[in-house]
């Protein structure tokens, strides 16, 4: 399975990364919103584990161009943030995303967000 980790803090990355790399996934990174979406126009990802509050494009707006682009469509698209207050994690659904992690994450919730796990 192909992930794209996009989180605007590097150190946010490494955890996610980290534990998947060891379960065999391969692991591409993205620094913002804009540097995600033109990943996505020239590669194939299996799923986006997608930051909320960054800098430039949110994550709810990269998700609502990835469920705009017919070629990515099919894409999963994991919301992945430390701000989802109460009542907040139905609005971040409700933007189109497929699922929700709560920062800081644990091995057992991210995987199985990404249906690694049952």
């Amino acid at each position: 399975m192909h992930i794209l980790i996009v989180d605007d803090q590097p150190t946010n990355r490494l955890l996610p990364a980290a534990i998947l790399r060891k379960q065999g996934c391969t692991v591409s990174e993205a620094a913002s919103g804009e540097e995600a979406l033109d990943y996505l126009s020239r590669a194939a990802a299996d799923c986006v584990l997608l930051d909320i509050s960054m800098p430039g494009i949110s994550g709810d707006e990269v998700c609502r161009r990835i469920r705009e682009d017919e070629r990515l469509r099919g894409l999963r698209v994991i919301a992945y943030t430390a701000h989802a207050m109460h009542g907040e994690e139905h609005r971040i659904m409700q933007a189109g995303f497929d699922d929700i992690i709560i920062k800081p994450i644990s091995r057992a919730t991210l995987l199985k967000a990404l249906r690694l796990v049952p």
